[in-house]
């Protein structure tokens, strides 16, 4: 019998993430452990935005540098899990049974939204692995929809993972603006989500741009956000969250991770 993962929500910051030792670093490298193994993950990430739903189908996806001007050492890093073609296959099958237009990607790698976090998780890159592509234009309930049709497949041990930011202002954060200081815009906006979520309430997190405090501030495009719903729509209702892990970096990135179980 399959073991049912609860659904992550995972802030991946920068690609650096990866090597520097950071309170974010520790906490992932553990917690792949901690969760188990499941029999694939499913990542929807920030970085993998497409006007129709894509589905990555490789059986050998290739490690995506989709990022400059950071140490040479991140470029050399490969994460070499397997695709899943039948599993592929598969969630295209859910979504077009639900109206979603959706193609299959047998050419496209795991960009570092995915393969950062997961090369702290699961090192061994022993478990097969495929992307689901976001789209800003269509808005939050199009992603809490799109992860309640993913919901199926935790009961095939499928881990979901939800791969952004908590709070993600690039301008702020490459400026320095903050130093190490967390200003109150930003801590203002991370611990609304956080009671939100743990209060459950769907209505204010879809509506999170005119409910939440500095949504814009901390969210001036949704790239970094939307992930956050599928993590939750997959969890199919009522749900329990989390915190995991808090931290921020540069002050202004919130490096949060929750786990949503059923309620």
């Amino acid at each position: 019998m399959n073991q049912t993962f609860p659904t992550l929500f995972i802030s991946h910051g920068a690609p650096t993430l990866a090597i520097d030792s950071s309170p974010a670093h520790e906490f992932l490298s553990g917690y792949g452990e901690s969760l188990g193994m499941p029999s694939a993950i499913v990542v929807l990430s920030a970085h993998f935005e497409a006007q129709t739903a894509t589905v990555t189908s490789g059986e050998h996806p290739e490690t995506i540098h989709d990022f400059g001007g950071f140490p040479d050492e991140l470029y050399h890093i490969v994460y070499p899990s397997p695709g899943e073609p039948d599993l592929a296959a598969g969630i295209a099958r859910l979504l077009d049974a639900e109206g979603v237009t959706v193609r299959k990607d047998d050419r496209r790698g795991f960009d570092h939204g995915a393969w950062v976090p997961l090369l702290l998780m699961y090192p061994a890159a022993d478990v097969p692995v495929i992307q689901v592509s976001v789209d800003t234009s269509l808005g939050t309930r199009y992603h809490y929809r799109l992860g309640e049709l993913l919901a199926p497949l935790r009961e095939q041990g499928v881990l979901i993972v939800g791969s952004g930011s908590a709070t993600h202002n690039l301008g702020s954060y490459f400026r320095g603006a903050a130093g190490d200081a967390s200003p109150p815009w930003v801590t203002e906006f991370n611990e609304w989500l956080a009671e939100r979520l743990t209060a459950g309430d769907i209505d204010a997190l879809l509506d999170y741009r005119v409910r939440a405090p500095h949504a814009r501030e901390n969210h001036p495009t949704e790239e970094h956000y939307v992930p956050l719903l599928c993590a939750l729509g997959a969890t199919s209702g009522r749900f329990s969250a989390t915190r995991v892990h808090h931290s921020y970096e540069h002050g202004v990135l919130s490096m949060d991770a929750y786990r949503f179980d059923k309620a």
